[in-house]
């Protein structure tokens, strides 16, 4: 006996809706660009507290071409970012709309994270190929990538490092005033590293990192701040093997996409003296899929992992866990590498991420 399965009515007015979500994607795809290049190009502050001006005014402030501007304020227009008046062809930005556009924008600043859109499609082909053949990506293949990502730990971990971050570290702030020796695995450009050594002089401060453009940016910072407490070294952390040499480990949205983060966190927790402690933070969506619907910007989160840090992990032979590997496997793993007393905490200022801190037993 055969089965029929009677094929759903199509339903026409469903259709039609679905078309004009697709369209407010498109159209908010193109208006991420179009922030991304208001970013970098300093327009947004250029526009951010001053009156109605006419594009030529607002790109002579920016030291830019008035025809692109132009070009570009229309997008913004029509995406209700920029207001338009049309009897006298001037353009304002909102201060509600400022407040979160500018850098140091009093509700944190969104038009950077822009830039991820213009990377994917940077990366686009290559990302193609690896769906084809299963393989992976080195982080080279992403200009700009330890850029952006200093610009996000400028604004989720170093603004808030010793009002927020370190205190949730009982006594750390206090020894690192005394002086310890502290690691910053997977560094990138080592932004937060460089604001403890400023801070904290009797303390020793090593960065890591896979990436030799971004360890060569921050050498340069440091030989510019003339700190002798710090250094940094392009190293590959899937060959990190020290023992019992630090007293606090930090790793900021770095551990997911390593070849191996299980075997990363045994090798940190050998290299934590006993009684020493670790900071992670990384993303804190859910392991299960169904658990991240409300999750801040998931569908972002989910195409970076699925052009960036998934890949890169494959590209090394790795695990590709990806981006929303879930605090649940994060909190899982760093049991198995041997850590107790693990406390995990959201921020309010940051809600993509969660802040596990970790603690070796001493022996």
């Amino acid at each position: 006996m055969s089965t029929v399965t009677k094929q759903a009515a199509f339903d026409a007015a469903a259709g039609e809706a679905f078309v004009e979500r697709v369209c407010g994607m498109l159209e908010g795809g193109a208006a991420a660009i179009m922030l991304s290049i208001g970013h970098r190009t300093g327009l947004f502050e250029a526009m951010a507290g001053k009156p109605p001006a006419s594009s030529k005014e607002i790109a002579d402030r920016a030291g830019l071409a008035e025809r692109y501007v132009r070009e570009w304020l229309a997008a913004l227009v029509m995406a209700d970012i920029v207001r338009f008046y049309p009897a006298n062809s001037s353009y304002h930005l909102p201060a509600e709309h400022a407040a979160c556009l500018t850098a140091d924008a009093p509700l944190g600043n969104m038009a950077f994270l822009g830039q991820h859109i213009a990377l994917l499609g940077q990366v686009q082909d290559r990302v193609l190929d690896c769906f084809k053949t299963g393989g992976g990506t080195a982080y080279e293949d992403y200009p700009c990538f330890h850029q952006i990502m200093a610009e996000d730990s400028g604004q989720t971990v170093v603004a808030q490092l010793f009002d927020v971050i370190l205190p949730l570290a009982p006594g750390v702030m206090e020894q690192l005033e005394a002086g310890i020796d502290v690691l910053d695995a997977g560094c990138g450009r080592g932004v937060a590293l460089l604001e403890m050594a400023r801070r904290y002089p009797r303390s020793s401060f090593t960065g890591y990192d896979l990436g030799h453009d971004a360890i060569a940016f921050a050498q340069v910072r440091v030989a510019e701040a003339g700190l002798a407490n710090i250094r940094f070294e392009q190293r590959d952390l899937s060959h990190f093997d020290e023992d019992q040499r630090y007293d606090f480990i930090t790793t900021f949205d770095a551990v997911h996409d390593q070849k191996n983060p299980q075997s990363l966190l045994r090798s940190l927790y050998r290299a934590l003296k006993p009684g020493g402690t670790y900071l992670m933070q990384d993303i804190g969506a859910s392991a299960r899929l169904e658990n991240n619907r409300d999750f801040p910007l998931a569908t972002l989160l989910y195409a970076v992992s699925c052009f960036h840090c998934m890949p890169v992990s494959l590209g090394q032979g790795g695990a590709g866990l990806g981006t929303m590997w879930g605090w649940e496997t994060a909190c899982s793993m760093l049991e198995a590498a041997g850590f107790s007393n693990i406390q995990h905490h959201r921020l309010t200022h940051d809600p993509m991420n969660v802040w596990f801190i970790s603690v070796k037993v001493e022996s």
